[in-house]
């Protein structure tokens, strides 16, 4: 991108007569930029829409609902990958099985960035649901080499408070991601005749100790009880039974889609 002051002095010279082969080796500039800015000197607009952490005085993202949604479907199943000039691809991967989570996911990535592409790219039994931007790290601060459950996920403070703004948008997300509402099933005495009795359970698995810690404060924050089960001797697995706090996650949440 070349400032103005340069796009007036290449023009002067070539007003001078100097030839537009000439002007574009003395300064470094190519043949097809110059003829450009005869028709147009003003410097073209960025596209890509600001983002809100590069500002002067960085503030959060304008939908913080969106926004608190998509950081739970980054965290579960989320990565950010560089690519050419700077700009960067979020990739959230959702099962086939969840056409409605996918639209959800791709409405909440136009919204968090209206202004930049978002694709879907089909793969075997999912989909990849990708957005362009220089500013995902910026957005994503959590990104960085190698597997989420390596290394430390902390929440900056801005990220924490549209969070406790948004816990229910937060516990969606990573519930869609990484989480399901199964029915479980028991036999019981009733009557001295057993019988089987059947009862929902919301359950959230992740590898990393951060994010459940994350998921259960979000939790504690809405009055949802929790315990761990654990997978062996790895506590992988949060599990929400209680009547009531099933009911709370059924009206907030709900079965995936």
């Amino acid at each position: 991108m070349y400032d103005l002051s340069t796009r007036e002095r290449a023009l002067a010279l070539i007003a001078t007569g100097r030839s537009l082969n000439s002007v574009s080796k003395e300064m470094g500039i190519s043949r097809a930029a110059i003829r450009a800015w005869r028709i147009c000197i003003e410097p073209r607009r960025r596209t890509g829409g600001s983002c809100p952490r590069c500002q002067d005085v960085p503030s959060p993202p304008e939908d913080g609902a969106a926004y608190a949604y998509l950081l739970g479907l980054y965290l579960g199943d989320g990565c950010i990958n560089a690519h050419r000039r700077g700009v960067y691809f979020l990739r959230i991967v959702l099962d086939n099985a969840w056409p409605g989570i996918i639209d959800a996911c791709e409405t909440a990535i136009r919204s968090v960035r209206p202004d930049n592409s978002v694709c879907r790219v089909k793969k075997q039994g999912c989909v990849a649901v990708t957005g362009s931007s220089k500013h995902w790290p910026c957005l994503f601060p959590q990104h960085g080499p190698g597997m989420k459950h390596h290394r430390k996920i902390v929440l900056e403070a801005w990220q924490q408070a549209i969070v406790d703004a948004h816990p229910w948008a937060f516990i969606r997300g990573l519930i869609h991601s990484d989480g399901c509402r199964i029915t479980n099933w028991t036999t019981r005495l009733v009557g001295g005749e057993r019988k089987r009795y059947e009862y929902p359970r919301y359950f959230f698995t992740n590898k990393s100790d951060d994010i459940r810690k994350l998921f259960t404060d979000a939790l504690v924050k809405v009055g949802v009880e929790w315990t761990v089960l654990a997978r062996g001797s790895d506590p992988f697995n949060i599990s929400i039974a209680r009547k009531a706090s099933v009911a709370l996650m059924d009206t907030h949440v709900g079965p995936k889609y």
